[in-house]
């Protein structure tokens, strides 16, 4: 009877021991740590790996995750520097550096981030205007991450990234920059369109250089010309060339445009004497008539 006792109370006592030991053991992952409260007081941290903690209440433990956590920010309305109402939200990524004061120190340090994110969001936005919010995206990821971790830093929280995710503009404030940047396009097109033709001018006045010092060129161009008007051999153009022109390349002199001084003074007075000699002629012959008549005169009956 008393050996029963002995072996009912022996296996009751292994088994309690066995419970308790299973109680007493815990796993903490790699990305884990073990904040374990003692009777109340904090004591020094548990893990990776396996370790014990006091059963029965002894001893109450806390696992934090020591990865990098993503925390969306609810879309925020904000209303910008010159008045511009829009709906902003960001995505903030953060870890924990310091996992005591992480539960110690802040009651729940995901949701203390979000709310510190989603008030300092709306802060930095309504202080910068809606041209910067488009287009200083980086200038102002950089000051949220500075006043977030600023505030998260005492919680032994590391914000390692904030970014501005997506930015809903009102209809009308949408048609508008559609028309501002239409009217941006045209601006550029028209000044390229300028400086191609400001760059043709000065190649067509370079050109017009050249083919005035060689005349065979500017044929050659002519002749260019006019295949380029009948391209398809389906017209008939009638286009009149001066001589000038075709002259080089027949290798023709071209005609003296006037005579030289001393002989166009010779021809002239040769001229002047002709014209003397034949007005001289033309008395002779007017007194020979003359003459004849008279002597014809008197036979008469």
């Amino acid at each position: 009877m008393n050996t029963m006792v002995v072996t009912i109370v022996i296996a009751v006592a292994l088994v309690l021991g066995l419970v308790l030991v299973y109680s007493s053991l815990r796993i903490a992952r790699e990305y884990e740590r073990g904040v374990v409260f003692r009777l109340g007081r904090l004591i020094d941290l548990k893990g990776p790996g396996l370790f014990l903690i006091l059963p029965l209440g002894i001893d109450r433990l806390t696992k934090v995750d020591l990865r990098v956590v993503t925390l969306e920010v609810p879309p925020q309305e904000v209303v910008t520097l010159d008045n511009v109402t829009v709906k902003v939200n960001a995505v903030v990524f953060f870890q924990v550096l310091d996992a005591r004061a992480a539960i110690v120190r802040v009651a729940n340090y995901s949701s203390a981030t979000s709310q510190i994110s989603q008030t300092t969001l709306r802060s930095v936005l309504g202080q910068s205007s809606l041209d910067e919010l488009l287009a200083s995206r980086d200038k102002i990821n950089q000051s949220l991450k500075h006043i977030i971790d600023q505030h998260t830093e005492p919680w032994g929280i590391k914000v390692l990234n904030v970014e501005v995710k997506q930015v809903d503009l009102p209809l009308g404030m949408q048609r508008a920059l559609a028309r501002q940047a239409e009217a941006e396009r045209e601006k550029r097109a028209k000044i390229i369109a300028a400086e191609g033709e400001f760059t043709a001018a000065q190649k067509l006045t370079d050109a017009a250089g050249v083919m005035s010092a060689q005349p065979a060129a500017l044929a050659l161009r002519y002749m260019q010309t006019l295949l380029d008007m009948g391209p398809e051999k389906n017209s008939t153009i009638v286009f009149p060339i001066p001589l000038e022109l075709i002259r080089p390349l027949l290798g023709t002199p071209a005609p003296a445009s006037a005579p030289a001084p001393a002989v166009a003074a010779e021809a002239e007075g040769a001229q002047t004497a002709g014209d003397g000699v034949q007005a001289t002629d033309h008395a002779t012959d007017q007194a020979t008539d003359q003459a004849a008549i008279r002597r014809a005169s008197p036979e008469r009956p």
